[in-house]
């Protein structure tokens, strides 16, 4: 499994970014590229501390490790899932601004390294070790930026 503290991995995903265009239509789903753009940076909000999504407790009772085992292992995600409120894009962000925020974000997360993440659980997962949000992160870029092609 590749991992998002590397340069090298997190320049990979960088590049596969700077390939995208406003023109850049999804393979699936509703989600417009710059929507897109604006979604991806929710994990890297939540791994940060930063967003704490409201999660329904039911719900994450009946699904949560369920769904933990099928971010974390090596399958790619499922497509077309639901997501969160908070992870809902606006109907027009701008696409270079979210471009470039998406790919600070990355850099960002890649040079704190481990000791940028979050001490708190995962709002719908639980507790995650370090190499289980280096995967979560990973999977969903992995996902939404195969979504588009890049």
């Amino acid at each position: 499994m590749e991992n998002l503290f590397d340069q090298h991995t997190a320049q990979k995903f960088i590049d596969r970014i700077e390939k995208l265009t406003p023109q850049s239509k999804p393979l699936w789903g509703k989600m417009k590229v710059e929507q897109m753009l604006w979604h991806c940076q929710k994990p890297f909000e939540i791994v940060s501390g930063a967003l704490t999504p409201k999660v329904n407790p039911v719900i994450k009772l009946l699904f949560g490790k369920s769904a933990k085992v099928g971010f974390t292992n090596t399958q790619p995600v499922k497509k077309n899932l639901p997501t969160f409120n908070e992870a809902k894009a606006p109907a027009s962000p701008n696409f270079e601004t979210e471009k470039n925020k998406l790919i600070d974000q990355i850099k960002n997360f890649q040079q704190r390294g481990p000791s940028g993440i979050t001490k708190a659980p995962h709002p719908f997962f639980g507790p995650l070790t370090v190499d289980e949000w280096n995967k979560l992160e990973i999977k969903h870029l992995e996902h939404h930026l195969s979504q588009f092609g890049a």
